[in-house]
């Protein structure tokens, strides 16, 4: 079974002409399997040949309710029609901010664009308000496109990593000053020994520990009980700010966010993604005594499009949506499904296997059959089996990402019938897969 996607080709080798590798970014490309996507609806996107895939990618997250979700885009347009930038706040800042707060629990609010941005911003007003400089964060996990924290990611080799007893700073990009590496400090995702020494031998230097509460960019693989806890525990012990990037599990996991599901507070929490239904806006949030630490003249916080009314529309829409209509539930539903229906597939098929994170976004690991709790541990699954499962699932209509890193992400729009598609083509898969192993 092969689709064609010539059409798709063709526009791939026209945008390698003028955009260097042919993308925007390089979480998008697969070599010769890249795609060009025309369009999207609810949970479903077409290519350039007009194949229809079921999507689970979601524009890595973003797209909780489903793509060109109408309440929202009306919003946006009409909005938009009153201008977009204006060097000034816009009433729709003040009202996102208001509903962040009742939402999450939050004391204040900063506007900013991407993920990135928010993570970035965030280690600086924890060296504002701590008067230290150095941070810990975890390996495996992704926090952003700034030099800071490239290292020790998701798209790092295990075998550079180290001991886990005394960890190496991987890098994963050139181009990155040699002095960065000194200020983070990476250590293993809920060891809670390693957490605790590092921490009492070295809170004097520590601004911030800065941690996805799941681990969005590791098959979403979940804190151990007490580990969030033991973080919290230690940063108020040595005063240190706790930093929770919920890029990926705010308005996604609960509608307060991974605070909410795991119940810890952090001091400074940053969103994106699920925040605008796929539109570009984020936001730093947090403690007022933290946030208050960005006094105009004194710590520098900016950008031309904060708060700009595309982004401000899109996410007062969505977010009075997640909170009055019951859209989590149903991907809470649709979530589980698939990840029961998929573990008794594999189960069938004798495939070992651990399905990690959560029904809005989960993923799974072949070649184990007990639970990772870290980076380290998802590596010694059999990425090469999971890789040729997906694409075989691919050439059926359905569209997770390759790479078994990058979890499953659900929407509103998903059905009990795309379930079922769903099923069926993995089953296949499952079946061709083994065949030709």
């Amino acid at each position: 079974m092969t689709r064609n996607r010539s059409q798709t080709r063709a526009l791939y080798e026209r945008a390698k002409q003028s955009i260097p590798y042919g993308v925007n970014s390089n979480f998008r490309y697969w070599g010769d399997n890249t795609f060009v996507i025309t369009r999207g609806e609810g949970s479903h996107i077409w290519d350039g040949d007009g194949n229809r895939y079921i999507d689970y990618r979601m524009g890595f997250g973003p797209v909780i309710l489903g793509h060109g979700y109408l309440p929202v885009a009306e919003r946006v347009a009409e909005a938009i029609r009153n201008g977009t930038i204006f060097a000034w706040m816009t009433p729709l800042e003040i009202q996102l901010a208001e509903q962040i707060i009742r939402m999450t629990g939050v004391d204040m609010v900063r506007l900013t664009n991407t993920g990135t941005e928010a993570t970035m911003h965030s280690l600086r007003f924890a060296r504002a308000y701590t008067g230290r400089e150095r941070f810990i964060k975890f390996e495996g996990q992704y926090h952003g496109m700034h030099d800071y924290v490239l290292f020790s990611t998701a798209s790092s080799l295990a075998g550079g990593l180290g001991s886990r007893r005394s960890p190496i700073n991987m890098q994963i990009s050139s181009g990155i000053p040699e002095g960065i590496r000194h200020y983070v400090i990476n250590l293993p995702f809920n060891d809670l020994e390693r957490l605790e020494e590092t921490v009492e031998a070295r809170w004097h230097e520590l601004a911030a520990i800065i941690v996805e509460p799941v681990m969005g960019n590791s098959a979403g693989i979940l804190p151990r009980p007490g580990w969030l806890e033991k973080i919290r525990e230690l940063c108020d012990r040595y005063g240190i700010v706790l930093i929770f990037d919920e890029v990926k599990t705010g308005f996604r996991v609960a509608r307060g966010g991974a605070q909410a599901y795991f119940g810890v507070r952090a001091d400074v929490v940053t969103y994106a993604k699920a925040m605008a239904n796929g539109f570009p806006i984020a936001a730093i949030c947090g403690k007022r005594d933290v946030l208050m630490v960005i006094e105009p003249g004194h710590v520098a916080h900016g950008g031309t499009y904060t708060g700009n009314v595309v982004g401000t529309a899109a996410a007062t829409a969505t977010l009075e949506i997640l909170e009055t209509q019951p859209i989590l539930e149903t991907i809470f539903q649709r979530g589980r499904q698939l990840m029961d229906g998929i573990g008794e597939i594999l189960t069938r098929a004798g495939i070992p296997h651990f399905v990690t994170g959560l029904p809005p976004m989960f993923s799974f690991i072949l070649g184990m059959d007990e639970e990772p709790t870290d980076f380290r541990d998802y590596c010694e699954g059999d990425d090469s089996l999971h890789e040729r499962l997906v694409l075989a699932l691919i050439e059926r209509g359905v569209m997770p990402d390759a790479d078994g890193l990058e979890p499953w992400f659900l929407s509103y729009s998903h059905s009990e019938q795309d379930v079922a598609e769903t099923l069926t083509a993995f089953e296949d898969a499952v079946n061709v897969t083994k065949r030709n192993a």
